[in-house]
């Protein structure tokens, strides 16, 4: 019955010849695979397990997907323009990944459509090209940037002349350095700085808070990640 089924529907493909049982079977367990080795790449590259489960499942299903619709579409124009209208009537609601996730939706995509028009050699070749290449890249830790910037808030007392007093830290500790802000607190008895600074990766935050802390009097001190408007709404 299956069989019967499957025949009559093959009579009716955009190319006009049927498309074996067998030639179908092999496209969808191809793409499946080749999915399911991008999904994992994606996995294993991503910072300290950072990411999605659902785009994880997602980058399995969407080679299969595509090479779906590629084998039933074929050459049939008719059918390509109806499916682009079915397509463009679907609205994501999802918010937008980054740009390496949108690679990798971009990678899905292309071994879906050579699994698709048959040309399951390449797929393959390119597929498990592309994983080596990622894999590569994130064993280097290609494009990682040497210093991060943070915002400090350096909290010290009225009758300490913080112009300059910490030069000497910083020259040690930062790459780059620079003042953003000067505000009194405790109805003027102290003074709060607010710099912005560029520190290696590999500096001790802890040696450099100790640093401040014995020129500061043990007073406040805040590190944290900088955003381009943090320091003005101090």
């Amino acid at each position: 019955m299956f069989e019967s089924l499957y025949n009559s529907l093959s009579n009716t493909t955009a190319t006009g010849t049927a498309i074996s049982l067998k030639d179908a079977i092999l496209t969808i367990l191809i793409s499946f695979i080749l999915g399911a080795i991008i999904s994992i790449t994606y996995m294993k590259t991503s910072n300290k397990g950072g990411y999605s489960q659902n785009f994880s499942l997602t980058l399995i299903i969407v080679p299969t997907v595509i090479a779906i619709i590629v084998l039933l579409i074929g050459s049939n124009v008719a059918r390509a323009f109806s499916l682009a209208g079915a397509f463009s009537i679907i609205r994501f609601r999802s918010a937008p990944g980054d740009s390496k996730d949108i690679s990798y939706v971009l990678f899905a995509m292309a071994a879906g459509l050579a699994c698709g028009v048959g040309v399951f050699g390449y797929a393959v070749l390119f597929t498990v090209f592309l994983c080596l290449l990622m894999f590569f890249l994130n064993l280097i830790n290609f494009g990682a940037k040497k210093t991060v910037k943070k915002l400090l808030k350096i909290t010290i007392p009225e009758n300490l002349n913080y112009e300059g007093v910490f030069d000497d830290i910083f020259e040690k500790y930062t790459k780059n350095y620079e003042l953003i802000k000067v505000k009194t607190t405790d109805l003027g008895s102290l003074f709060q700085l607010v710099y912005t600074v560029d520190m290696n990766t590999e500096t001790s935050q802890k040696e450099f808070l100790d640093n401040l802390r014995s020129r500061n009097g043990n007073l406040n001190i805040t590190l944290s990640l900088y955003a381009d408007n943090e320091g003005l709404g101090i």
